[in-house]
């Protein structure tokens, strides 16, 4: 190159997509597997949003409406273009052309199934584009066996040969291609518009790339990462390895910042998880997508938590279940076998045993006894439950909603609240209790005479 480059250049991300996965034997299209209740698509991307792209392209083909509409969901700003025919990487990339009309900047092409690349690695790489005009990340493989060889003089790629192709002096290479590559979007395009398909698959590679870009004086060299990052996913097999390397290292992350765990290894983090230092995490608690949990909190053993906001000082199960829209805020105290759905509970509320909270506004300080329940839904459509500050809910309540409790209000235990009930009112809302001397006695009498009669026929 000419001049280097004082600061990073614009740059797209084009990620690939588009793959069957049939070794998954699985109608769900390969990319969409989760790792840490995401799809392997969304880390593939996520590790890219580092670098601010100026555009993303997602290239799809086996079931592309359900891969673009999983893209929308994490990336709404992403452009997703088919590749109708699964004619090889290069041929894929090329689809991204259209999309990428006009723009002037690096392209970095990622793969849908691969979901460990590093933010770090990507800045590496774009930082060498600085000096070199295509850049190809690679790794030294412990097993080089079946991966392409990256063929180095000094720090210049000369070239990469797949190893069907690979003579035996080149098969004891270690120096293993990742497929990843950056490079100036008119260049690749120019260059990957000379790629043919003479080969035993008939397919255009990306692989070609570096050895045309020599051809015509232009240079290529090549990152290092670890082995790890360049973890595909093909197989089942490969997707509950992959499970685990997520959850070992996101394991590790959250001891680092602070978080306690008893058992480390019995607890299952999403990958957007956050948790506060100085927080306790008990075995056997499984955190779903969008769950945060701020400083201070304790989550007791055998929880669940997703799409919940769990705030300091806060204590959790054990056998808790905290539901999407679940917002609580300082010391609230959420017992065991309580299950909160789309709720909020005002600082200091507790809720400790065996009870439903949904759709529901808890107000400060409140106490929701054992069995309460919020009867949210009637068939159609949801209601609102509101309660008051400082209001005490007997045991075995049912709010029948749309319906308030005011502040400093109480219902009796076993009562069926069905209208509003005033701040500092007692609601008693059950049948009259009516006692007959003797008649246990009787009705159990015939109870039995009943039953032998019915064992002497």
């Amino acid at each position: 190159m000419s001049q280097e480059q004082s600061t990073p250049r614009a740059c797209a991300l084009v990620v690939l997509a588009a793959g069957q996965g049939s070794r998954m034997q699985s109608d769900l299209p390969k990319v969409l597997h989760p790792i840490g209740g995401a799809p392997l698509v969304a880390h593939a991307m996520r590790a890219g949003f580092a670098l601010e792209p100026s555009r993303i392209v997602v290239v799809t083909g086996h079931g592309a409406e359900q891969v673009e509409a999983a893209v929308g969901t994490y990336q709404d700003a992403a452009i997703c273009v088919r590749q109708t025919e699964q004619l090889g990487t290069g041929h894929a990339v090329l689809q991204a052309k259209d999309a990428l009309a006009g723009f002037e900047g690096d392209v970095i092409v990622l793969y849908g199934d691969t979901p460990f690349i590093s933010e770090d690695t990507l800045l590496a790489m774009q930082a060498a584009r600085a000096s070199h005009d295509v850049i190809v990340l690679g790794f030294e493989a412990a097993d080089p066996g079946r991966y392409g060889r990256l063929l180095m003089q000094g720090d210049a790629l000369e070239r990469i040969i797949e190893a069907k192709d690979a003579t035996p002096e080149e098969l004891a290479i270690t120096l293993c291609n990742s497929g990843l590559l950056v490079a100036d979007a008119q260049v690749l395009f120019s260059l990957l518009s000379e790629v043919g398909n003479e080969n035993a698959a008939g397919e255009y590679y990306l692989t070609d790339v570096p050895e045309l870009a020599r051809a015509r004086g232009l240079t290529a060299s090549a990152v290092r990462c670890p082995e790890a990052e360049t973890l595909g996913i093909n197989t089942r097999a490969e997707l509950a390895a992959a499970e685990q390397l997520f959850q070992t290292t996101k394991r590790a992350e959250m001891l680092d910042n602070g978080v306690t765990m008893t058992a480390p290894d019995t607890v299952y983090f999403a990958y957007d998880t956050y948790i506060g230092r100085d927080t306790v995490v008990e075995p056997f608690v499984v955190f779903g997508p969008e769950a945060t949990v701020e400083s201070g909190a304790v989550i007791r053993a055998f929880s669940h938590i997703e799409g919940a906001h769990v705030s300091s000082g806060a204590i959790i199960g054990p056998y808790a279940r905290l539901r999407p829209g679940a917002e609580l805020d300082n010391n609230v105290r959420i017992g065991n076998f309580v299950e909160v759905k789309a709720a909020h509970l005002g600082e200091g509320a507790k809720v400790n045993h065996l009870s439903y909270i949904g759709d529901a506004e808890i107000g400060a300080g409140a106490n929701i006894g054992a069995g309460t329940i919020t009867c949210n839904y009637d068939g159609v459509l949801k209601h609102k439950t509101t309660i008051g500050p400082r209001a005490f809910i007997g045991s075995n309540t049912m709010l029948v909603a749309p319906v308030s409790v005011g502040a400093d209000a109480l219902t009796a235990s076993g009562s069926v609240i069905t209208q509003d009930v005033p701040a500092e009112a007692l609601a008693i809302a059950r049948g009259t209790q009516e006692n007959k001397p003797g008649l246990a006695a009787k009705l159990r009498a015939r109870l039995l005479a009943l039953k032998d009669k019915k064992k002497g026929s």
